[in-house]
């Protein structure tokens, strides 16, 4: 019985102590993104007004090479920016207490849709969604915060596509849901798929597609704390599939 009760002890210590790492961890994540939104805003302001001042001199190479270098300054505050944000709901993801149910995946798929509207609008997009999709268990707020990132993923990466083609298949098999988004966009070499879900990994230059590389970050944060998997395979110009592998409600 002592014995007993002793294990009990170091079992509880042992979880306090990783809820006060994870919560110091927590803290000093938002203290990092707080404490280095400041700087970042007085940049972009700055930038912009240091621009306005340049434009109203006379023409000169110096005037246009500072232009330029004002112009660089705030790409790099502005790609910061949206590395902080990628962080913070990194942060948020990870800590959110979860409200797992029963969640229908085809109401989950048409919210967000719904909001990814203003970067479909104008563009011969054709969907191809399975009728009837399975039920899964999860938090409906996390879950279609990640069917979110990956249908914006798909747009982002089939823009030029005449017609962008993306389907959304889900099969129940056993306790588990398989689903699948796939694509026709740009796609990758498979050979570098590996690092394809970590913080600001990027196959593509800025140049050709946006963003910094947290999205599929996120999915997999979203994804490791339902016990689930995420995988993609692709090829070059032959377009993206993403797989889910999903407790079943």
């Amino acid at each position: 019985m002592a014995d007993t009760q002793a294990l009990q002890q170091q079992l509880a210590q042992a979880r306090q102590q990783l809820a006060d790492m994870a919560a110091a961890q927590d803290a000093f994540m938002q203290r990092v993104v707080h404490d280095l939104g400041a700087p970042l805003r007085h940049v972009t302001s700055y930038g912009t007004l240091v621009r306005e001042l340049l434009a109203e001199l006379p023409p000169e190479d110096t005037v246009a090479e500072a232009q330029d270098c004002v112009a660089t300054m705030e790409q790099s505050a502005r790609r910061m920016a949206l590395m902080l944000d990628g962080l913070r709901a990194l942060a948020d993801a990870g800590r959110a207490p979860l409200q797992l149910q029963p969640v229908d995946l085809s109401a989950a798929l048409h919210e967000a849709r719904t909001l990814l509207a203003a970067s479909e609008a104008g563009r011969p997009v054709q969907w191809q969604v399975d009728d009837a999709l399975p039920a899964v268990q999860a938090d409906p707020a996390l879950l279609r915060q990640l069917l979110r990132e990956l249908l914006a993923n798909a747009l982002k990466f089939t823009r030029g596509r005449e017609p962008a083609r993306i389907a959304v298949r889900a099969q129940r098999q056993g306790e588990r849901v398989h689903i699948a988004v796939q694509d026709n966009g740009a796609g990758f070499e498979p050979e570098r798929a590996g690092p394809l879900f970590g913080v600001f990994e990027r196959l593509h230059r800025e140049s050709e597609f946006e963003g910094v590389g947290a999205g599929l970050a996120l999915c997999q944060a979203i994804a490791q704390r339902h016990g689930a998997r995420i995988s993609a395979t692709a090829q070059p110009g032959g377009g993206c599939t993403v797989q889910l592998d999903w407790p079943a409600a």
